[in-house]
């Protein structure tokens, strides 16, 4: 029993709330809700079953992958490693990717799922759709960015991959650190106001207050939409006149046509912004850099909005940051073309 109760204190991961108490063939898994889940001791196939959880496996343990929550555009494929690009897509059960299929997911022989844990989601729905098909799934909380170091080093340790958990969680934080250093002494009323212009038509934003937009103001600009997010989807509708009223300095648009034609546009021009031709399309391959999915792409996305913002502070090397982190993080080379794109 002594020893026993030395095996399972040594295999303890503190903080981090993950244990294992292995026996031959399975462990008890303590996830970041503090449930305990039987999973095998060696995890070696994995489904992600929402949009975020593709891009943690992605960075994590892209070899584990069996599947994807969403279909890759032919536009985004060069973003994407060689393997992810044939994996079938299986849907997801919480997100903006396809419905999950269970039987489909199911024949693909899964060790365990991963399942997005964030205050809009109901994990008792969650919950009950994997026991149906009598799949282990394991909660990783990841709804902030600031949550994502801990979810790297967890879901590193989960797979036996504590290293390469350990070396993305420093590549989130140290970049975050330097940002928020410089726009800590920048006074509120010096910051610019931003406007994130979503949709077609410009006409849809987030609060500043959610996980969509939080990058705007974590790179130290100020979100004019101010409000409390009342779902996990957000775009909320609103109107020119709005707009007008929000006297933005620069907008974020994550519509790129949106971005090349606003400036046409008599009533658009009205808006100080547009005016001044501070209209900016984010980069979103293979991922948005600001939003959907939320994901550690907003680490880049804060970077290069600091640079928008404090040019002389904080500047931005579009072909240096990008190609490093595309690197380090997705594991894709990207040539000086592929970078271009991503501004288009």
């Amino acid at each position: 029993m002594t020893q026993m109760i030395d095996a399972w204190r040594r295999l303890s991961w503190g903080a981090l709330g993950l244990a294992l108490a292995a026996s031959a063939q399975a462990a008890e898994v303590v996830d970041m809700v503090g449930r305990r889940v039987q999973a095998p001791d060696h995890i070696e196939r994995v489904f992600g079953a929402a949009p975020p959880l593709n891009v943690l496996l992605h960075s994590l343990a892209p070899d584990k992958m069996i599947g994807l929550s969403f279909p890759i555009p032919a536009e985004g494929q060069r973003y994407f490693p060689p393997r992810l690009r044939g994996l079938p897509v299986v849907g997801g059960i919480f997100g903006m990717g396809q419905q999950m299929n269970p039987e489909a997911v199911l024949a693909m022989q899964p060790d365990i799922a991963l399942a997005w844990k964030s205050p809009f989601i109901d994990q008792a729905r969650i919950e009950a759709a994997f026991a149906k098909i009598g799949l282990p799934v394991v909660f990783i909380q990841l709804d902030t960015l600031a949550d994502w170091p801990a979810a790297l080093r967890y879901t590193g340790r989960l797979l036996g991959q504590p290293a390469r958990g350990e070396t993305l969680a420093r590549l989130v934080e140290a970049p975050l650190a330097k940002v928020a250093q410089v726009t800590a002494r920048i006074p509120l009323e010096q910051r610019p106001r931003v406007y994130y212009a979503e949709g077609p038509d410009g006409l849809a934003t987030d609060c500043h207050q959610s996980f969509h937009t939080e990058a705007i103001e974590l790179a130290g600009g100020y979100n004019v939409y101010r409000c409390q997010p009342k779902d996990h989807t957000g775009m909320e509708k609103v109107s020119l006149e709005q707009v007008l009223a929000f006297a933005p300095d620069i907008i974020i648009a994550q519509d790129a046509q949106f971005a090349r034609v606003v400036a046409q546009d008599p009533r658009w021009r009205q808006v100080k912004a547009v005016r001044a031709g501070r209209v900016y399309s984010v980069p979103r391959w293979p991922h948005n850099w600001i939003d959907r999915p939320p994901s550690l792409m907003r680490v880049l996305g804060v970077q290069w909005l600091a640079g928008l913002f404090y040019p002389k502070q904080l500047p931005f090397d579009r072909l240096a940051h990008t190609r490093a982190f595309y690197q380090q993080v997705l594991g894709v080379s990207l040539t000086e073309q592929d970078i271009d794109r991503l501004f288009q």
